[in-house]
């Protein structure tokens, strides 16, 4: 059953697992960037993102939060945009992510799907999602739903990032939040406790490693120039 003449074995590798299995030698906490999907005044994508920041940095993580207010929408405007540059350069920098949608009309937000389309797929021949960790929550107006956490769970796939098995949807999220601003205790807060936990974990056992978890054998018969050309190229 080793018969695979299709093969090129130069470009085969069989699994290195001191490589798989090697001890993460990084020292710094793990770095962790936050989306989401409203403008609002009292967005409670916003606040949970908020929540979410307060229990990472509890579990030892470094957070960013990014505000897409003022980001360009898709097109709209160059790579070279001040917002874009900032999006893009915190995603560089980040190891982890944290996507949060309001669900509206039943789907994500045109606000967190823009700053998705503005990731690249590529930085020439470089993918700066791939191999990153991602936690998935949304907020409801009304009653449970898993619409927009759906969605983003197959934007992540297609970003290559190493999406977590959980995630929280919170109903009636006007109802979750104090006056101040702040989720009072509740089953719905707990959900988001547990999804940022299994996060941190997940990014502590995939960083120091996952250059390696994604390392494909069809990408190394390609050069870089023809990554490059295949992953940017243009619809005729």
């Amino acid at each position: 059953m080793t018969d695979t003449p299709n093969i090129e074995n130069d470009h085969f590798r069989d699994i290195d697992s001191d490589r798989l299995f090697a001890n993460d030698a990084s020292a710094h906490a793990p770095r962790i960037l936050l989306l989401y999907g409203s403008l609002r005044d009292r967005s409670f994508s916003r606040l949970m993102t908020e929540e979410a920041a307060r229990v990472l940095t509890r579990f030892g993580a470094e957070t960013k939060t990014f505000n897409p207010s003022g980001l360009p929408l898709p097109d709209d405007a160059e790579a070279d945009h001040p917002k874009v540059q900032k999006l893009r350069d915190l995603v560089s920098w980040s190891e982890g992510m944290v996507w949060c949608s309001p669900e509206r009309h039943g789907a994500m937000t045109g606000i967190m799907k823009a700053q998705i389309d503005w990731i690249p797929l590529s930085l020439g021949a470089v993918r700066p999602t791939q191999g990153k960790t991602l936690a998935l929550m949304q907020v409801n107006g009304g009653s449970q739903s898993f619409n927009a956490v759906n969605q983003l769970r197959i934007l992540g796939r297609w970003m290559r990032l190493l999406t977590i098995p959980n995630q929280s949807s919170t109903p009636k999220a006007f109802l979750e939040f104090d006056d101040n601003n702040r989720m009072m205790p509740s089953p719905n807060y707990d959900r988001m406790v547990d999804v940022m936990e299994e996060l941190v974990k997940f990014t502590l056992l995939t960083r120091g490693r996952a250059d390696y978890l994604v390392e494909r054998y069809s990408e190394r018969k390609e050069t870089g120039a023809a990554l490059i050309k295949r992953v940017n190229q243009r619809a005729g």
